[in-house]
């Protein structure tokens, strides 16, 4: 019996990501998708072409026409229905992302679940789709009007995804654009096709659904690019890489752009914290995932008076991190994405240690498995804190005091979220003047996202903000009314 037989239960032992060009399904030939942990294919997805993305754009541009003039209790309940959907197969899903990242298996479900709130979320901000008054009779030409703007749907999105949430990120993009009035083209991550596909077909079955306002592709550079170069599109909304960003930007024209782009979170544990849950709360924000998030915890900041004492309490809880078969229900951290992923991680460790820096905790490679690592004494020329890590690497650098911490956080081209371990007031309301990020988080870590909440950076982080309400900010346009 296959894998996939054990894990649903069934003798089926293909799951296949059909190109969705608005409602109509199409086969073709096929990619496999290989599990970082099995190193096995347990899903596959038709290839798409570029001439497949201009296909899909021009069926969201006839199905903008439809959207943007459905009503939004339709839009609401079409929202909440996929949550409902969601949540009878949230074990189902889960599966897939495991099948498709290797993400264990526990996180996988607080995915799942946490994209259902998201979408619960996302369908309560569309009854706050509001416009105001204007007060144009403030000035004597406006003596004789009455003024108002409204919020209208942009046109079509673009939603690009990757593949470290690889459910609730698309659902960050698609519900907001969606219940906005938009028409979506959405690119997930070749990493994990299918659980994008099978979210969508959520959407497209709905009995609240609107005909071909979802489209889903897949494909590298040649597709994302045809996208994002296309006049169609109003909106291009990318999750990923800076370098990717920076093209994004380049090649997309005159059009609202939202970027959540890397970042190199830092935390400073002050020397009056409470260590021990400073110690326990850095160990997940650092390795959960395989340090493979945004806001991962790569810097740790930590007053000299205190500097071995939390060291040594970090490594205690990295040693009770059970890393390996992210199937197994109580697996914290499975493999790195994919083996060179793993080998530029270990590389950037040894190039550290050569360079001054101790390990105190992991360093070791096995394929695409890299050990929970602390590394202490690091400086603030190497490469491991300079630039983002995006694996289970975190770095403790000896701080004389609050201002130097403050100094050298800031002194990085990220600025995505950072936060502080302290019981000092005075230190806790200078930490949110002086942290230069989009995110500041008091006494817990950097690595702390609330679906709800406005999220993106400044600096290299990005350009716009994720979450329901500051989404569907970005994907509308402000339409201003005058009556004489």
């Amino acid at each position: 019996m296959g894998l996939l037989s054990k894990i649903f239960k069934t003798e089926k032992e293909e799951l296949v990501a059909k190109k969705l060009i608005g409602n109509q399904e199409i086969e073709g030939e096929l990619e496999e998708v290989i599990n970082p942990y099995t190193k096995k294919a347990h899903t596959k997805y038709v290839k798409c072409t570029p001439e497949d993305a201009v296909d899909a754009l021009n069926i969201a541009k006839k199905a903008f026409k439809e959207t943007k003039n459905s009503p939004l209790h339709q839009r609401i309940a079409w929202i909440e229905d996929v949550a409902k959907k969601l949540e009878d197969k949230k074990d189902e899903f889960a599966k897939y992302i495991t099948l498709e990242v290797a993400k264990p298996i526990s996180q996988a479900k607080i995915e799942v679940q946490r994209c259902i709130e998201n979408l619960k979320i996302c369908a309560a901000e569309g009854y706050h789709i509001l416009g105001e008054t204007i007060p144009t009779d403030a000035t004597k030409s406006g003596a004789k009007t009455v003024s108002f703007y409204k919020r209208v749907p942009a046109g079509v999105v673009v939603a690009i995804t990757p593949f470290n949430f690889p459910l609730n990120l698309v659902a960050h993009k698609i519900a907001p654009a969606l219940i906005a009035g938009n028409s979506v083209v959405l690119k997930p991550t070749p990493e994990a096709p299918y659980t994008a596909y099978a979210f969508a077909k959520l959407f497209i079955n709905s009995e609240y659904a609107i005909k071909d306002a979802l489209s889903v592709v897949y494909g590298d550079a040649d597709v994302g690019s045809t996208l994002v170069k296309s006049s169609i599109p109003r909106v291009i909304s990318f999750t990923g890489s800076v370098p990717v960003g920076k093209i994004i930007t380049q090649n997309a024209g005159i059009k609202k752009v939202a970027l959540e782009l890397g970042g190199n979170a830092a935390t400073f544990v002050e020397s009056t914290a409470d260590l021990e849950w400073a110690a326990k709360r850095c160990a997940i924000g650092a390795f959960a995932n395989s340090g493979q998030v945004c806001i991962s915890l790569q810097r740790i900041y930590v007053d000299e008076k205190i500097y071995e004492e939390f060291a040594e309490k970090l490594g205690n809880e990295a040693s009770k991190l059970k890393v390996g078969n992210p199937f197994e229900e109580d697996t914290f951290m499975g493999p790195l994405i994919n083996e060179d992923a793993a080998i530029r991680a270990e590389s950037w460790i040894q190039s550290a240690v050569k360079e001054g820096a101790r390990i105190i905790a992991g360093g070791k490679r096995e394929g695409n498995i890299l050990e929970p690592t602390i590394l202490a004494d690091v400086t603030d020329d190497m490469k491991i804190i300079c630039e983002e890590v995006f694996a289970p690497i975190v770095s403790l650098v000896k701080v004389k005091n609050y201002e130097e911490a403050v100094e050298k956080m800031n002194n990085s081209p990220y600025g995505l979220q950072y936060s502080i371990f302290t019981n000092r007031i005075d230190l806790t309301k200078r930490a949110i003047e002086d942290f230069e990020a989009g995110g500041v988080i008091i006494n817990d870590i950097p690595t702390l996202r609330f679906d709800i909440q406005p999220y993106g950076g400044v600096k290299l982080s990005g350009i716009g903000r994720e979450g329901p309400r500051y989404a569907i900010e970005e994907m509308t346009e402000i339409k201003t009314i005058i009556i004489r």
